[in-house]
């Protein structure tokens, strides 16, 4: 009888660089401290339990679904954690817990596991639970009011609402340096921007997140800021007020880049952050939303799978 080897062999691709989702999720949770530990110690023990709550209420509902849908336990992986703490830098402090367990339930269950888990979402999970609380209890996302028990040695007036109310004469009074050090209300981890670009760049710069991305995002809000400034001054704020207020910074480094959501060619990319930056100034200033990153992120995570397919034609091929 003819004796035949047997082999094994695995689909492509048989290198892999050492890289994993764990450590993926451990070093981009890492770098969100940067700016979640200074929103701690600026508004306290009340964002502290948002935080706490909001990562591990994450890692419940995954366990939850891996048991009520019989897959394997996933939360060692990180990501049910990164998504928590992701979705914790967007909200006030003053944030009661209900809403908190809610906005991790639309994160994890609706926005991850129930396109198949990670990897499989079209959104952003904390973005798309972030934006179903806004628009259903949108009370509690005025920052101005949610946080009007604050004592802050500086003005405690969300800038973006200075901006829509007063134009760009309302900002005047603000610093640019001031907003890059967080000296302004916002979300827990949303506000020192300092922190922000610092983690963002120790992403980039390990491989974790593209900077095609970020930068390109950035640049979106730049040149779109500085059209609506020329064209009318006095109404409209120029391109530094709208790089460090909201969740600009967020966005483009934390948010924007999220590996489903977003595409893996060069070009594409460029196109997706800067169609994100673009949106967002156009919702801040002739939208009726006061921040326009969330609703710009995810119009640019609808259209990634086409915006995707956008690719030079190679050389030598033929017409």
């Amino acid at each position: 009888m003819h004796n035949t080897l047997k082999l094994t062999v695995s689909h492509a691709p048989f290198w892999h660089n050492g890289s994993s989702i764990s450590s993926k999720s451990r070093n981009i949770f890492l770098a969100s401290l940067l700016a979640v530990i200074p929103g701690c110690l600026q508004y306290g023990s009340a964002a502290v339990g948002v935080v706490t709550l909001s990562i591990a209420s994450a890692i419940f509902w995954e366990l939850a679904i891996n048991f009520i849908s019989r897959r394997p336990i996933s939360i060692g992986d990180g990501n049910a954690a990164l998504i928590g703490i992701l979705f914790a830098m967007m909200l006030p402090a003053t944030t009661p817990w209900w809403a908190v367990v809610t906005g991790t339930f639309f994160a994890v269950v609706i926005g991850k596991e129930i396109f198949g888990g990670i990897g499989a979402n079209p959104f952003n999970p904390a973005v798309l639970a972030m934006t179903i609380l806004m628009v259903s209890w949108s009370s509690l996302f005025d920052f101005n009011a949610a946080l009007l028990n604050y004592d802050f040695d500086f003005m405690a007036v969300y800038p973006l609402v200075l901006s829509k109310s007063f134009g760009a004469s309302g900002v005047d009074a603000l610093s640019l340096a001031d907003l890059l050090m967080g000296k302004q209300i916002g979300g827990i981890g949303a506000t020192f921007g300092l922190g922000l670009i610092a983690g963002g760049g120790y992403l980039i710069l390990r491989g974790y997140i593209r900077w095609e991305i970020s930068v390109s995002f950035l640049a979106g809000i730049f040149v779109a800021a500085l059209g609506f400034s020329i064209m009318n001054p006095a109404q409209y704020a120029g391109p530094g007020f709208h790089l460090f207020t909201g969740y600009s910074l967020l966005g483009a480094f934390f948010l924007a880049t999220e590996d489903a959501s977003s595409p893996v060619n060069f070009i594409p990319m460029l196109i997706y952050g800067l169609i994100g930056g673009i949106l967002t100034v156009l919702i801040r200033n002739i939208g009726v939303h006061i921040d326009g990153v969330l609703y710009a992120i995810l119009i640019i995570n609808l259209v990634n799978p086409i915006v995707d397919k956008i690719r030079p034609k190679a050389l030598g091929k033929g017409v």
